[in-house]
């Protein structure tokens, strides 16, 4: 999610640069964090779909302008369409950009994503699924999206379920921040590159005529170091992530973080719980079942399940935390939202069952992807 500033719409949202063989796409929307609107996903919908079948083109490379790769979904306009009466509208946004998802996922050619300042939300979705990612000294990463009253979407319940352990589910419900080192210990960004030699990369990147994966790793291996992980980086706190994260239900993992901190205090455990307890109870508990059964899924299934939840959070029939999450995080600010259920207990489980079943609502219909053919073994592995 991102600041609700909408941009002009004759502003040129994505730059395109061709670069012999390669194409390199900048995210242009600074003021606003390179938040993803409807246009920005359009263009690269559309881009992205012609370099494929393009052979002049061997590589993608993705960044963003100023101080962020993308924060987000720029949610303006979800909110406001259904603000007016048309949830439908709004589920349009994610239908097109789940669809970007899935086909950077089975991406026939190299994406290479340059992860420099800020990457969260959809900014992960049209990175993560990518096959490079390059992160910085200065990238953040978060999927803060159960303080918004919404769940990790854009194929976050695949990827995030295939982090080390139970890694997924700390970063996913806790909505917590990822340094550059963090990103490429746990398997988010493929690569680290110090930001003073981005520059270089990017020039040698766009000379490479190959879309030979192992070509192109070998290049980015020329500027990358190995980063140094900060003492306190919850990286190093795996085993009491996993051993309570690994638990059942939301309420079983705030029990068992709760149970560590009865013999010592510990300000990380502390911070975790905070991030617990202050969230959507009902984001959360269908953002755990979610990231469980993106353990045994594949992209495609995730992203058409993710799509049901997502169009039940527009239509506001179970809870309306999404609303109540914009109001207080994004447009009034007072970050005191109201959730409703306002407890975990009053979550049933027949309640969140509903987010995973079909929308009842006359028209309405799963997300379905276009025909992908010759996918390399990197992507059938995928699906």
């Amino acid at each position: 999610m991102a600041p609700l500033n909408s941009s002009k719409p004759d502003e040129l949202q994505v730059l395109v640069e061709e670069k012999l063989s390669a194409r390199r796409l900048t995210l242009n929307r600074p003021k606003q964090l390179n938040a993803l609107s409807f246009q920005m996903i359009s263009q690269l919908l559309d881009l992205f779909i012609a370099y494929e079948e393009d052979s002049n083109v061997k590589l993608v490379i993705l960044k963003g302008k100023g101080r962020a790769f993308c924060a987000g979904g720029d949610v303006s306009a979800v909110v406001r369409d259904i603000g007016a009466g048309n949830w439908r509208l709004g589920a349009n946004f994610f239908w097109k950009e789940f669809i970007l998802n899935y086909i950077m996922a089975t991406y026939r050619k190299p994406q290479v994503s340059i992860l420099h300042g800020i990457v969260m939300g959809g900014g992960a979705g049209v990175s993560i699924h990518g096959r490079f990612r390059v992160a910085t000294e200065n990238s953040v990463f978060a999927m803060p999206e159960t303080a918004l009253g919404l769940f990790p979407d854009v194929g976050a319940s695949y990827y995030l379920s295939r982090l080390p352990g139970f890694f997924g589910e700390y970063v996913g419900l806790t909505g917590a921040r990822l340094d550059g080192a963090e990103m490429l210990a746990c398997g988010l960004a493929t690569h680290f590159v110090p930001s003073k030699r981005l520059s270089l990369l990017e020039e040698a990147l766009c000379k490479v005529d190959s879309s030979d994966p192992t070509i192109i790793s070998a290049v980015i291996d020329e500027y990358s170091q190995q980063p140094y992980m900060k003492e306190q980086s919850a990286y190093h706190r795996l085993n009491v992530i996993d051993r309570c994260f690994s638990r059942r239900t939301v309420e079983e993992i705030i029990s068992s973080l709760e149970k560590e901190t009865l013999n010592k205090k510990d300000d990380w455990i502390s911070a975790t719980l905070q991030s617990l307890k202050g969230a959507s109870p009902t984001s959360l508990k269908i953002s755990l079942r979610s990231i469980r059964q993106g353990r045994l899924q594949g992209v495609g299934q995730c992203l058409v399940r993710e799509y049901r939840m997502v169009c039940h959070v527009m239509q506001g029939k179970i809870s309306r935390d999404f609303f109540e999450g914009c109001r207080a995080i994004l447009l009034d600010k007072d970050k005191n939202p109201r959730w409703e259920p306002s407890k975990l207990e009053f979550v049933s489980d027949r309640m969140v069952d509903s987010y995973f079943s079909k929308v009842d609502d006359e028209g309405w219909e799963d997300l379905k992807f276009p025909a992908r053919s010759n996918l390399h073994v990197y992507a059938i592995a995928k699906l």
